[in-house]
């Protein structure tokens, strides 16, 4: 199980870009590379992450200026487009890149493998900052034993519940498989006007956890070939009970078989859901959403099947250097963006979390019970997705939600839809051979 047990940091996840300059110099030419006089260095962030990102990009720019003498030239970018805008700059070759950019975690592998990405695994060590990086976020950036950038922000999912619907009734979070099941027949009994814990057909995250916690793997890699695991004894173990959930306890109604996470969020913000899996950043979405809810909310890392906890995806951005003419530079611009204060001012202001345990050490250690649990869950049960550009195609045919809806309606079983799944991985897997 891809499973990995740290000390602290980041989970969630984006970032941007800046169009490429015409500047040809070649840092390479002998002077100092950090002498950034008459430079650009083009930057692409994602748009939407931070609301209100130029202050953070004005704050951080002018200090790097003042550092190198480097101008920063900030592009946003549309996460729906940019993925394509990268592989065609990547295509056109090193005038086309850009020189830093934030490239989601699980975009890493397909921009390594193309070579546009540098490989920053020595400059990472020499700065010390490789037992700094929280693992599962490293991981999620490596690819054959190479770093191809630094973590930036990301976020993971926990459970967010009424704390106030649980205190009437006695209740208290979760912290195996049983007390979930056992908690939400306790909501659905006593609430009956609320989804105790929602079976969502159209979340993908949702149901990771249990196939996690229960030691499966979506697929596993087996020298330079991938191979689907979802039909094995202990995936199809964790899919069995979260299904269950709906299908034999009756604890998620029929019409929450297709939702997607926002649709679970907005219900849960409307008053209609007593708890459920859902990201770090969302406590305070739903705070400001409906502030009656302050004071009212709950949060616990997402629990094991026996105690302890299922690991949980680690979704977020990479800031990565791209194979210009000023790698360098760059790399100066992506550590101080990734690391100390600019690291937890962006993650204060996006509501996600950092990417180094030092500074996600330093948020768990604040004690916000709507922070804590999940810096927690990040630290000690982080997951990553297969790394393999065939994955992203794989969720893209929305695979593993067909398998989950498929078993929700009752048209198969859990093992029939993991099966047919499995036939669906392996040959997008065959595909890419």
């Amino acid at each position: 199980m891809r499973k990995f047990v740290i000390g602290a940091v980041s989970a969630a996840m984006v970032l941007g870009l800046a169009a490429c300059g015409s500047d040809s110099d070649d840092e390479g030419g002998g002077g100092d590379a950090l002498d950034g006089k008459g430079k650009t260095l083009d930057v692409w962030i994602m748009k939407g992450t931070n609301p209100d990102a130029k202050p953070f990009f004005d704050k951080l720019n002018a200090e790097f200026e003042k550092k190198t003498g480097a101008k920063v030239n900030i592009e946003e970018q549309q996460w729906e487009s940019a993925q394509r805008k990268f592989t065609t700059a990547i295509e056109g070759g090193p005038d086309q890149v850009p020189d830093v950019a934030e490239v989601g975690t699980t975009w890493v592998p397909q921009f390594a493998e193309t070579g546009g990405l540098v490989d920053v695994t020595d400059k990472v060590k020499e700065a010390g900052l490789d037992q700094d990086l929280v693992e599962g976020l490293k991981d999620a950036g490596t690819l054959e034993g190479k770093q191809y950038g630094m973590p930036w922000y990301a976020g993971v999912r926990g459970l967010v519940y009424r704390k106030d619907i649980f205190d009437k009734h006695g209740l208290k979070p979760p912290t195996t498989w049983e007390e979930l099941r056992d908690v939400a027949l306790t909501l659905k009994k006593e609430e009956p006007d609320m989804i105790s814990f929602p079976v969502a057909g159209g979340a993908e995250m949702f149901a990771m956890p249990f196939v996690w916690g229960a030691g499966g793997e979506p697929a596993v890699q087996d020298g330079d070939t991938w191979k689907s695991a979802i039909n094995s004894p202990e995936s199809v173990e964790g899919l069995t009970f979260y299904t269950d959930l709906a299908t034999k306890d009756g604890l998620s109604p029929a019409k929450v078989t297709t939702w997607r996470e926002d649709e679970v969020a907005q219900e849960f913000t409307k008053g209609n859901v007593a708890m459920t899996i859902s990201g770090n950043w969302t406590p305070k979405t739903f705070i400001d959403e409906a502030p009656e809810l302050k004071d009212k909310l709950g949060a616990a890392p997402i629990p094991g099947k026996d105690g302890g906890m299922s690991p949980s995806f680690l979704g977020g951005s990479y800031l990565s250097t791209f194979d210009s003419d000023k790698k360098d530079l760059a790399w100066e611009y992506v550590k101080m963006a990734t690391t100390g204060k600019y690291a937890a001012e962006w993650a204060e202001q996006t509501n996600y979390f950092p990417g180094t345990n030092t500074e996600l050490e330093k948020i768990a250690a604040e004690g916000d019970p709507l922070v804590e649990p999940f810096a927690k869950q990040m630290l000690e049960a982080g997951a990553t997705v297969p790394k393999t550009t065939s994955y992203g195609e794989i969720q893209a045919s929305q695979v593993v939600l067909k398998l989950v809806q498929s078993v929700l309606k009752g048209d198969q079983s859990v093992q029939e839809a993991a099966d047919k799944a499995a036939g669906e991985m392996d040959d997008i897997f065959a595909k890419s051979e």
